[in-house]
């Protein structure tokens, strides 16, 4: 075993394999940062270029790429809020508020030197655990794949946010978006409207972005703010050593959900998705002191990103040794073993094991490579964090709208992605946690098959008394129970202390994930939430039971936890509005705390961009858009908008059109516009 170990290091040092994993590497620092792109869309890209390539520079390549991007991927997280990826989720409730704080650099300092010591402890757990694997995966099939989905929108739904119930009802809508589309037992469409656009499920991508991005970007737009809220001369404790300080501070968190990111990684299919979330719980109920968590409490960052670096090993495991998947990603690079010649199995163990080692020091030297790459490199972008905010808006606007294309290419992206940013504006802003939403939209599919399967398998519900289900079960009551406890102590230690309130707290407390309180702005949202569930769930009736079930496990708990939610939001907006003297004046103040006139215009700007893409085409509606929205919100002068309308216009046609290749809307102009130009412009310049 140690003579394969060596001669798998060599082989990665070896040229051009070296060469081949630092091009990985970079590639992969690009895909992690910029919303919408991912190490899924980079794999894709990459995986034709290794047909004809030796073993390992093919996989130094392809492993170099996606081991960083779960590095990279903090950037969008910490700077703008939105998840980098779906294994980033948990990064943005504490990362976030650090950078509004004007310590994005210590976020950055933090994140990298545990996402490096993630990456590296989850390879060295997964070249120590090989010879002991088969017995750890074989102990979970599908009843423990389904409760411990469970377990992670538990975690998600009680620890985003200020209250358990909003937070787990958000969870039970994600789940019933899930359903959209064909169910898993049989070919019944379910809540598809008949569109075709539903017919394939809810697109991911879109939806993240529209929940996460667009709310905070509008953000920055409407109040014409930076990222930071502190001036960059009044910012202490901020530096990037001093988030390296922070991991030496709590090396035993790290260490411990390392160990929790290796080891959930290996679940198939379920363990990158509710990796981050798992850790963060664990860091939250083992903390002595709660009360800084979601308001940029750097704990909050570490945990996250060393459970998710280290996944990248642990995913490997079952997909070297038994050729399951444990994610999309995988399944590619289980593709890309069969490419290679190689059959995934025992000769991974045994006659190919310099092979599989020679995976486990990619993974390794990669995570060693990016971290010191983003440490020099993080300096200059944690400064983004003071720029004008109007200056960020339009840039991110054209990454987050064509990262959503990116989804199907379909003019429903765009509008999902838009109706996304609507209902996430009005979640932030009503204090409803968005996390949850997409945590139960990735593991909806996953659960329900595990849920079909195990009620098969079992003629009914026998599989809840396994041993593994009923510890399980154990965990979610019991982070319930905590969570519950810790916010209701919270909100005695408030109510104990009105007289010496401190309005900054309170601000911040405004800012957190679901930490708004608008009982005017929340009370609709609960009366259209609790009419959704109980529609669904009449409609679910209808349909034959394997197809109905998960349906209802997801709308009558929803409808029970929102009916509750409406009374509370009832009880507040009646306090509200004895305050302000009437309805209409309490409605007039909440819309004015919202921002509401100022968002409906921007949002009217992005709807106008769709609308004028369908008749001039992308190539010219976002450039358009970033020279009206300069112009016009940011009274920048012609020729600042201009130049950065042409800079748009090029990273389109640049990168997005000769690059990705991306299929294009075929717009009004494109229909006629092609036939005109001189044979010496090339049409897709424009179209």
């Amino acid at each position: 075993m140690i003579e394969a170990l060596l001669e798998g290091l060599f082989l990665v040092f070896q040229w051009p394999a070296i060469g081949f994993l630092f091009l990985g590497v970079l590639l992969g620092i690009w895909l992690g940062a910029v919303p919408g792109l991912g190490g899924i869309i980079g794999l894709v890209l990459l995986l034709p270029f290794t047909f004809g390539m030796e073993t390992v520079p093919a996989f130094a390549l392809l492993l170099g790429m996606f081991a960083v991007t779960s590095t990279s991927d903090t950037i969008a997280s910490v700077m703008l809020g939105i998840p980098g990826t779906a294994a980033s989720q948990a990064t943005i409730l504490d990362g976030y508020p650090l950078a509004q704080q004007g310590k994005a650099a210590r976020a950055f300092g933090a994140a990298f030197t545990v996402s490096a010591f993630g990456g590296v402890f989850g390879a060295i757990i997964l070249a120590v655990s090989l010879p002991l694997i088969l017995p750890i995966i074989k102990s979970f099939a599908s009843p423990e794949l389904f409760i411990l989905g469970l377990l992670g929108l538990a975690m998600v739904g009680t620890l985003s946010g200020a209250s358990v119930l909003k937070g787990l009802s958000v969870a039970c809508l994600g789940i019933l978006l899930s359903t959209i589309g064909y169910g898993e037992a049989e070919s019944i469409p379910r809540y598809h409207f008949e569109t075709d656009y539903l017919l394939d499920n809810l697109p991911l991508i879109p939806v993240v972005l529209g929940l996460f991005a667009i709310p905070e970007i509008m953000e920055l737009a409407i109040r014409n703010v930076s990222i930071s809220r502190t001036p960059k001369d009044q910012t202490s404790d901020g530096s990037m050593l001093e988030g390296v300080k922070d991991v030496f501070r709590h090396w035993w968190l790290a260490l411990r959900c390392a160990a929790i990111g290796t080891y959930v990684g290996m679940l198939p299919g379920l363990g990158a998705a509710i990796v981050d979330w798992v850790a963060y719980g664990h860091a939250v109920q083992s903390a002595k002191d709660k009360s800084k968590f979601g308001f940029g409490d750097i704990r909050g960052v570490i945990a996250p990103e060393a459970a998710n670096n280290a996944t990248r090993g642990g995913s490997l495991i079952p997909t070297v040794a038994f050729g399951i998947p444990g994610s999309l990603g995988t399944a590619i690079l289980l593709g890309a073993l069969l490419i290679q010649g190689l059959k995934p199995g025992p000769d991974m163990l045994t006659t190919e094991l310099h092979i599989t080692f020679s995976m486990v020091w990619t993974i390794v030297i990669a995570n060693i490579v990016v971290a010191g790459l983003l440490m020099m490199w993080s300096k200059q972008v944690a400064k983004v964090a003071f720029v004008p905010g109007h200056l960020l808006v339009p840039g991110v606007i054209l990454f987050v709208f064509l990262g959503a294309w990116l989804g199907g290419a379909d003019i429903g992206d765009w509008i999902s992605c838009l109706t996304f940013g609507v209902i996430g504006f009005i979640m932030k802003r009503g204090g409803w946690p968005r996390p949850p939403l997409i945590l139960a939209l990735i593991l909806g599919n996953i659960m329900e098959n595990a849920f079909q399967i195990s009620m098969g398998a079992y003629d009914g519900f026998g599989w809840l008394a396994r041993p593994i289900v009923l510890i399980v079960i154990a965990l979610i009551a019991i982070t319930i129970f905590l969570s519950v406890r810790g916010i209701t102590k919270n909100k005695v230690s408030q109510t104990d202390n009105e007289d010496e309130a401190d309005p900054a707290k309170a601000g911040r407390q405004e800012a957190s994930e679901g930490g708004a309180k608008n009982p005017l702005i929340s009370l609709p949202f609960s009366i259209i939430l609790f009419a959704l569930f109980s529609w669904a769930g009449v409609q679910a009736f209808a349909w034959p039971e394997s197809v109905n079930e998960f349906p209802i496990m997801s709308t009558l708990p929803g409808a029970i936890m929102v009916f509750f939610v409406l009374y509370f939001d009832w009880r507040e907006a009646s306090k509200e509005i004895k305050i302000h003297g009437g309805f209409s004046e309490a409605m007039t103040a909440a819309l004015d705390k919202a921002i509401v006139d100022r968002a409906i215009l921007f949002f009217g700007y992005l709807l106008a961009m769709i609308i004028i893409m369908l008749i001039i085409g992308q190539k010219f509606a976002i450039p358009l858009f970033i020279f009206a929205y300069l112009i016009r919100w940011g009274n920048y002068n012609w020729r600042v908008s201009l130049g950065y309308a042409a800079g748009g216009w090029l990273m389109i046609v640049g990168f997005y059109d000769r690059i990705l290749d991306l299929l294009w809307y075929p717009s009004w102009l494109s229909t006629w516009l092609p036939e005109l130009l001189p044979s010496w412009i090339q049409p897709w310049l424009f179209v």
